[in-house]
């Protein structure tokens, strides 16, 4: 019946989303804690040179909250 495919999709759905959670915790960790972000956008990419120039740290993932700003 329709109901025998089921354990094969559930089994190929866990293996297909793996690699993207795998990604997703691999870059918290090394990150600090938070997401890496992608500049696909030039603009993007200036918020990301803005929140480097700011942090103090010369990376753009560690954040200073607006209250911590000289």
């Amino acid at each position: 019946m329709w109901y025998e495919i089921l354990p094969g999709m559930a089994i190929m759905g866990i293996c297909l989303s793996i690699p993207g959670l795998s990604t997703l915790y691999m870059h918290r960790w090394c990150n600090g804690g938070k997401e890496k972000r992608i500049a696909r956008f030039p603009y993007q990419w200036t918020l990301m040179e803005r929140d480097r120039r700011i942090s103090g740290t010369n990376e753009y993932y560690v954040s200073k909250g607006l209250e911590n700003i000289d």
